[in-house]
C-alpha cells in the first residue's frame, strides 16, 4: 500500500532536514577542528587579552576591532572565565532584584557567570561545569532568577541553577557543584539543541533533543513553576525536529488567536508556527517554506507589542550560496505574520559585508544580530510596517570581534560571535566570542 502523498513528502522534508542538519554540524566541527589544530583557541585566550578599562570606539577601531558606534567597555577571555577548552558558545543575561546585571556564558565545558558593574566592566563570578562531558554547543535561558541549561553533549539533560546564588560570592571565583549546588537536574531527556523561555508562563521548551524519541526532536515542554521539580505536560512534535523558536502570549492583530500562547518554530527549512496553549494538544496553525532556504535556524519578532512581522536567519544559505545569498553577505529574511495560518515573506535585508547569521534578538525596533565573523550589526528595522520588503532597513552600528578576515570584505565561516544578549536595563550589551571570549559592548547612537 503506497503511503498518501502529503506524508510521504512530509517524511523526504524530514530525511532532508536531517541530512542538512547533520552536514552543517560536520561543517562546524571541522572547522573548529581546524582551528584547534592550528592554535587558535590557545592563541586567542592568552590572558593579557582581558580588557579591564574601557576601549572606546574612535574612527572605526575599537583596539584591534572594527567597530561604528559601539565601544568595548571590558573583555575576558575564556581562560579567565576558568574554561579549559577555551571555547565558547551562547549566552543569556539576568538582574537581580537589586538591579545588578549577570551573564551566563557558554562554554564547552560548562557555563561561566560574569557580572557586569554600573561602569560596565566585566567580574568574573564562578562557574558551572558541564553535567556530563564537553560538547561545542550549550543553550540557555532564564526563568524567574534560574538558569536553564541544556547541550549537545551526552547524556547531559537540563540543568536547572539559581542565579541568586551569584549573590553571595565574595572574593574568588567559585565553581559550583553538579550535585550539590543544582537546584535540580532535569533527565527526561538526554542531549539538545537549544533552549526556549516563555518566563510569563513558567514554561521552558527543549528543542532539538532525539529525533528517534516520541518528540522527534520537536518542543519538549518543561513546567518550570516549581524549578526543583519540572514536569512536562506535552511535546510538539507534528512538523518534527525544531532548531530554535520564539513563544508568545499573543497580542498580535490576528483575533482568533489574542491571548493565546503561540510558538513561532525555526523548522530546518521552514517558519512553522504552532499553538501550545493547550498542552497535552498543541495545534499547528501552519508551515510556511520560504525561497533560498537552506537551513532555518532562528529568528524574532520585530516588536513583541504589534507581532506583526518576524526576521528569520537560515544558517546555511550564505554558505551553499542559495537565493539572493549567492553573494554570501548575510541575509535575514522578512515575514508578514497578521495572518498566522498565512505567513508570507515579503523581502530581505542584506548586511554590507560577508558573514553567516546565527542568532539575532530585537529590543526598541533595533535588531541585534550576532553574525559569526562579522560579530554584532544592529540594524535599525522600524521601517517593516510602512515598507516591509526591507529596503528600509539600515545598519546603524557594529562590532566586528573577527578583526582578521576585515580586508577581505569578510569570510564565510563559523568563527567569530556566537550569540548576543542586549536586554540589559543598563544598555550594556553581552557578545560571547567562539574562539576570545565574553565582549561587554556598548551601542551609542
Amino acid at each position: 500500500m503506497r503511503l498518501p502523498t502529503l506524508l510521504t513528502v512530509g517524511l523526504a522534508a524530514s530525511v532532508h532536514a536531517q541530512v542538512e542538519m547533520d552536514r552543517l554540524m560536520r561543517l562546524k566541527t571541522d572547522h573548529w577542528n581546524s582551528m584547534r589544530a592550528q592554535g587558535v583557541f590557545n592563541r586567542y585566550n592568552n590572558a593579557r587579552l582581558g580588557n579591564a578599562t574601557p576601549v572606546p570606539c574612535v574612527n572605526g577601531k575599537s583596539g584591534p576591532y572594527s567597530c561604528d558606534k559601539v565601544d568595548m567597555l571590558s573583555f575576558l577571555s575564556h581562560s579567565q572565565l576558568g574554561s579549559s577548552t577555551k571555547e565558547g558558545n551562547d549566552i543569556w543575561g539576568w538582574t537581580s532584584p537589586d538591579g545588578r546585571e549577570f551573564g551566563a556564558v557558554g562554554q564547552t565545558d560548562g557555563t561561566a557567570f560574569v557580572e557586569i558593574d554600573k561602569t560596565g566592566a566585566l567580574k568574573y563570578v564562578g562557574r558551572l561545569p558541564t553535567q556530563t562531558v564537553s560538547s561545542p554547543w550549550r543553550d540557555m535561558k532564564v526563568v524567574n532568577g534560574y538558569v536553564y541549561i541544556g547541550s549537545e553533549a551526552r547524556d547531559h539533560g537540563l540543568q536547572v541553577f539559581d542565579m541568586r546564588k551569584l549573590l553571595s560570592v565574595k572574593g574568588s571565583p567559585r565553581t559550583f557543584n553538579i550535585s550539590n549546588d543544582l537546584t535540580a537536574w532535569y533527565r527526561g531527556f538526554g542531549s539538545s539543541h537549544n533552549i526556549v523561555a516563555h518566563k510569563e508562563k513558567n514554561m521552558v521548551y527543549a528543542v532539538g533533543t532525539s529525533r528517534s524519541s516520541s518528540c522527534k526532536g520537536g518542543l519538549f515542554m518543561l513546567d518550570v513553576s516549581n524549578p526543583a521539580n519540572p514536569t512536562s505536560p506535552g511535546c510538539v512534535s507534528q512538523d518534527g525536529y525544531v532548531h530554535d523558536a520564539q513563544c508568545v502570549v499573543y497580542n498580535g492583530p490576528d483575533t482568533q488567536y489574542l491571548g493565546k500562547e503561540i510558538c513561532f518554530n525555526y523548522n530546518e527549512d521552514t517558519l512553522t508556527i504552532v499553538d501550545v496553549t493547550n498542552k497535552p494538544s498543541p495545534r499547528q496553525i501552519s508551515r510556511t517554506p520560504y525561497v533560498g532556504s537552506a537551513y532555518t535556524h532562528q529568528g524574532w519578532l520585530t516588536s513583541t507589542s504589534d507581532m506583526s512581522f518576524l526576521l528569520l536567519d537560515d544558517e546555511l544559505d550564505e554558505q551553499d550560496g542559495t537565493g539572493v545569498a549567492a553573494n554570501g553577505r548575510t541575509t535575514t529574511y522578512i515575514f508578514n505574520i497578521t495572518t498566522l495560518a498565512s505567513p508570507l515573506n515579503t523581502g530581505y535585508y542584506q548586511s554590507p559585508v560577508k558573514s553567516i547569521d546565527h542568532n539575532q534578538y530585537t529590543k526598541d525596533g533595533l535588531s541585534y544580530q550576532s553574525n559569526y565573523n562579522s560579530g554584532l550589526r544592529i540594524v535599525d528595522v522600524r521601517s517593516v510596517e510602512a515598507d516591509p520588503t526591507g529596503k528600509g532597513f539600515k545598519q546603524v552600528g557594529f562590532f566586528d570581534v573577527h578583526p582578521e578576515d576585515d580586508a577581505e570584505g569578510g569570510v564565510v565561516e563559523f568563527s567569530g560571535s556566537w550569540s548576543v544578549y542586549p536586554y540589559f536595563k543598563s544598555g550594556y550589551i553581552l557578545l560571547n566570542s567562539i574562539e576570545r571570549g565574553v565582549f561587554a559592548l556598548k551601542y551609542t547612537g
